[in-house]
């Protein structure tokens, strides 16, 4: 049997129950990875409350996981037992034991530890699409992350740094704004109040081309008051809710404006995809250009505990599950 960490019906963090269930045998074309650690992110959240839709409950969340392969199946190639391995986005993840499609799952580098991956696939594969395949980021570019202290915001603001473009950062305290501004960000505004107003302070009246928004419902429209003409609105998340009744007269009247609602799937449908964006993010976290920074991590059974503190915004940088 395996520990296994189950939505039965949709709502709360209380929703979250901690089942025992039999152990899978992994199919043909499937490996049995022994999980050490478990990303926690905000799809799962979405997940449990039924946002997203599960495809039927009882259902194990969580997307991300690294490990260790226990076993694998008759028809596969790619991976063998003893391999060190993690995978981005496959939902069942909160669980000791679990059987997994050989071709979703990637070797990990000697150097990148099991917490740390668990820690970064999502999150990092995420921003590897964000800036390098939704919109190629230009050095010299000035951009606003909103959620800048987050798990994601942090490895956001880091690489963004990195590749020349000076970050401003959007966070909800003063401490955040001070860790981000340690990773990167080079301003920092605290709060959405009268957001538009200081960004344009910032830039000198030019704003930005770029605005990377998970905030969702609540940061829309000051993140597209923030944009200059012709600019981009990279909206990837809900945290505040889902943005909906859009009208597009909105997007002609601030300076023919483009929206964006990218899906991290839909970028590493294939597996040479994953395989080469996953070697780009090791590489550049191997060389400490860009650090994973583990805010606070909970027992596997502990679960809902997790998904509290991510809610009530008391994390910052990723935060994972250890299984027992």
């Amino acid at each position: 049997m395996t520990t296994a960490v189950r939505v039965h019906a949709y709502g709360g963090p209380d929703m979250l129950r901690v089942d025992n269930i039999p152990t899978p045998s992994p199919a043909a074309q499937e490996v049995l990875i022994r999980q050490e650690a478990i990303g926690v992110n905000f799809i799962d959240i979405y997940c449990r409350t039924g946002l997203y839709k599960l495809p039927s409950l009882p259902a194990v969340i969580g997307m991300e996981a690294a490990g260790v392969v226990e076993a694998i199946g008759s028809d596969v190639t790619l991976l063998k037992v003893g391999d060190r391995v993690a995978y981005p986005t496959q939902l069942g993840a909160y669980t000791n034991y679990r059987a997994i499609a050989a071709d979703l799952v990637v070797q990990l580098p000697d150097e990148i530890d099991m917490r740390t991956a668990a820690a970064m696939m999502l999150r990092g594969l995420t921003v590897q699409a964000l800036l390098r395949q939704v919109r190629v980021l230009d050095p010299g570019d000035t951009i606003l992350v909103t959620a800048a202290a987050g798990g994601l915001g942090l490895l956001l603001c880091q690489w963004a740094a990195h590749l020349g473009a000076t970050v401003i950062g959007v966070v909800s305290t003063e401490e955040k704004a001070e860790l981000a501004h340690a990773h990167g960000a080079a301003h920092t505004i605290v709060g959405l109040a009268d957001l538009p107003a200081k960004v344009k302070r910032i830039t000198g009246g030019a704003m930005v081309p770029v605005v990377y928004d998970s905030i969702g419902k609540d940061g829309f429209l000051p993140s597209l008051d923030c944009l200059a003409p012709r600019g981009l609105l990279v909206s990837y998340g809900n945290a505040s809710g889902e943005v909906t009744g859009v009208s597009l007269s909105q997007l002609a009247a601030r300076g023919s404006l483009y929206v964006t609602r990218p899906k991290l799937m839909t970028f590493i449908a294939r597996r040479e995809h994953l395989v080469s964006a996953s070697a780009e993010l090791f590489e550049i976290v191997s060389s400490g250009a860009v650090k994973i920074m583990i805010g606070q991590s909970f027992p596997l059974a502990d679960a809902a505990d997790a998904h509290r503190a991510l809610e009530s915004r008391a994390t910052t940088g990723s935060t994972i599950l250890i299984p027992n």
